[in-house]
């Protein structure tokens, strides 16, 4: 179950970080995503609050601040993914590239990181006024950790390792021409 609901949140979620109220219902959500969400974003909130030891009025606080930002960080995400599709659409082969627009799609990537890192640094400064330098970087290491296991378990589904398998059913090997394997002879 636990797997299935990071899995789900992977899938589901835009990161960085999934503990955004905001993020509870989207369009064309299932109910079962929504209530997914809801539980992974109850889940995150218990394990912060309890691992960094922090007081009622810090959670409340740090929930606040990752509403806030976390909805100005999906929407810089969702423009680097479209600037991202739209760089690849450029450079497909055998269409010519128009430079012009890969310069200004190359030009807003540019610009989106930089945005990205202004929002991380805006966040941690509100940050700094509740929590104290150590229940900071212990929250930046537990959201980098998720971050890596949701990056790892959106690999795993990439590759046909994630739903509809079953926990450890690999993957179909391509069979080996003529029909047999050879044994190294």
């Amino acid at each position: 179950m636990k797997k299935y609901i990071l899995l789900s949140l992977a899938v589901l979620l835009a990161p960085p970080l999934a503990a955004q109220r905001d993020s509870a219902r989207t369009p064309g959500d299932t109910a079962e995503a929504g209530r997914l969400r809801q539980e992974i974003e109850r889940r995150w909130n218990e394990r912060v609050q309890q691992d960094l030891n922090l007081s009622s009025d810090q959670a409340t606080k740090l929930r606040a601040t990752q509403e806030r930002f976390g909805t100005r960080r999906r929407t810089l995400m969702q423009q680097q993914m479209e600037r991202r599709r739209a760089i690849e659409g450029q450079m497909q082969p055998g269409v010519p590239a128009n430079s012009d627009s890969l310069r200004k799609l190359m030009d807003g990537v540019q610009t989106g990181r930089a945005e990205m890192v202004k929002v991380d640094q805006e966040e941690n400064r509100e940050m700094a006024g509740y929590l104290t330098p150590v229940q900071q970087a212990r929250f930046q290491q537990m959201r980098e950790q998720f971050i890596r296991r949701v990056g790892e378990l959106r690999m795993e589904r990439r590759e046909g390792r994630g739903f509809g398998r079953g926990q450890g059913v690999p993957r179909r090997r391509p069979a080996v021409r003529g029909g047999a394997r050879r044994r190294g002879i």
